[in-house]
């Protein structure tokens, strides 16, 4: 079964030479966990493969110790990929990233030093610098986080709480401080719900494309182009994403500039 899941993968013209972060969810593929990791874990062996790791929803003010052994929020695939023999994890203290591969240490250190989910020069920005790709299996851009990544980056105004969490980490004994912002919008709870409404501009440039992987749809794209789109969507309008509508008026030019 896992030739088939690798199959899926060279179907997405994908060398296994890359690096690569997946957001994943298993029931959505409809394979065993496991055999979904050994695919990834095999086919990217060359590679680097990253999957996030999340704590947002455990570690907050009233419980702000995080623990690079502490499990993450995001499901039962992230947790297993911890578990797995050369995986990393990064000590962001509620976006956390774990990762293997030959650039997992250099995308992932310092994370601890941040002072927001997805800081310009920091993981989820570094995957433009390597060339990298997102990789979403079974789940679309609603649980995207490179996109607030890109929004961080081009600092756009009502993502970020004003006041940051005072939270510890845990590092080699050591209890350290950190004070983070969270992803925050007052009109809006959940900001990356609206981020399928790119979906549309990014498919059509083919900066992101359609497979499937299992039993479920799979959407890729370079995370450099996607980045170069999204911003030009944003040039005029920043907070269109999550206060507006986004029309192919918005877009359809793009490549004539």
């Amino acid at each position: 079964m896992i030739n088939n899941l690798i199959n899926d993968l060279k179907n997405m013209n994908l060398k296994g030479d890359e690096v690569i972060l997946v957001h994943s969810s298993c029931k959505a593929i409809g394979y065993d966990a496991n055999l979904i990791i050994d695919s990834l874990m095999e086919y990217f062996k060359k590679g680097t493969l990253l999957i996030p790791t999340h704590t947002w929803k455990i570690v907050n003010e009233e419980n702000p110790l995080f623990d690079i052994k502490m499990e993450s929020n995001l499901g039962i695939i992230p947790n297993l990929f911890l578990k797995r023999e050369g995986v990393i994890r990064s000590y962001h203290p509620t976006h956390s990233i774990a990762g293997v591969g030959s650039k997992a240490s250099s995308i992932l250190q310092d994370e601890e030093y941040n002072t927001t989910p997805c800081q310009p020069g920091g993981a989820y920005d570094k995957l433009r610098y390597y060339g990298g790709y997102v990789l979403l299996l079974g789940v679309g851009n609603e649980r995207n986080t490179f996109i607030h990544g890109v929004e961080e980056v081009l600092n756009i105004p009502n993502r970020l709480s004003d006041k940051p969490m005072h939270l510890k980490i845990k590092k080699d004994g050591i209890i350290m401080d950190s004070y983070m912002r969270k992803h925050y919008n007052p009109t809006k709870p959940h900001i990356s719900l609206d981020f399928p409404k790119l979906d549309e501009a990014l498919l059509y440039y083919g900066v992101m494309k359609e497979y499937s992987f299992g039993n479920a749809k799979a959407l890729l794209f370079n995370s450099c182009e996607a980045f170069k789109l999204i911003r030009y969507i944003l040039r005029k309008n920043p907070e269109i994403i999550v206060n507006g509508e986004i029309s192919k008026s918005d877009w359809i030019d793009y490549k004539k500039n």
